[in-house]
């Protein structure tokens, strides 16, 4: 199985009317994107946030649930949240997850719309990650989702989440989409 993290991308990241825009961290997000990373074996999980004062943040709320009163009070979360890196980028992100031995990793990016892109099945996905090959960066976007700067790069592009029986609503949380695709990703 290929070494593998998770990225919570808050820049860049698309508005509700297709604008380029940076978003807020949003506490709940980390805690869930955490354990859920934690839970499927993540090696580690990414904020990607250009502003100083939100990475300062994420190392503030990390600081206390890793090192503070609240690992006294809920010692799990403390082993999710000790995943927790924040970086200016996406490259960061992308060079700390491939580390001093490995020269890259890949990117692979989720999206709740496909249109005019080519996009690989969860089947042929777990397939990539049982062979042989660089770290996988998951990329998971706030906001309206990932810049198209970002899919268009991708390495891997996973198929969007549909539910069952369509309807065409697809408007999930960032915490359901992380844990429905690392579900399909790795339950066997």
């Amino acid at each position: 199985m290929r070494r593998f993290g998770l990225a919570l991308v808050h820049h860049p990241v698309v508005g509700r009317n297709g604008e380029l825009l940076t978003t807020t961290l949003t506490n709940i997000d980390l805690h869930d994107l955490a354990r859920s990373a934690r839970a499927y074996g993540a090696a580690l999980m990414f904020v990607v946030h250009p502003v100083a004062s939100q990475r300062m943040l994420v190392h503030r709320i990390k600081r206390h649930w890793v090192e503070g009163a609240g690992r006294k009070r809920i010692p799990d979360r403390a082993e999710a949240l000790s995943l927790l890196r924040s970086v200016a980028s996406v490259e960061q992100a992308r060079a700390g997850l491939a580390g001093p031995d490995s020269q890259t990793s890949e990117l692979w990016t989720t999206a709740a719309d496909a249109r005019g892109a080519q996009v690989h099945s969860y089947g042929q996905a777990r397939a990539a990650l049982r062979a042989e090959g660089p770290p996988v960066l998951l990329c998971f976007g706030t906001g309206w989702g990932l810049a198209p700067e970002l899919t268009q790069a991708a390495d891997v592009r996973l198929e969007p989440i549909r539910p069952p029986g369509g309807g065409g609503y697809n408007h999930l949380s960032v915490r359901a989409a992380c844990a429905i695709t690392l579900d399909r990703l790795f339950a066997e």
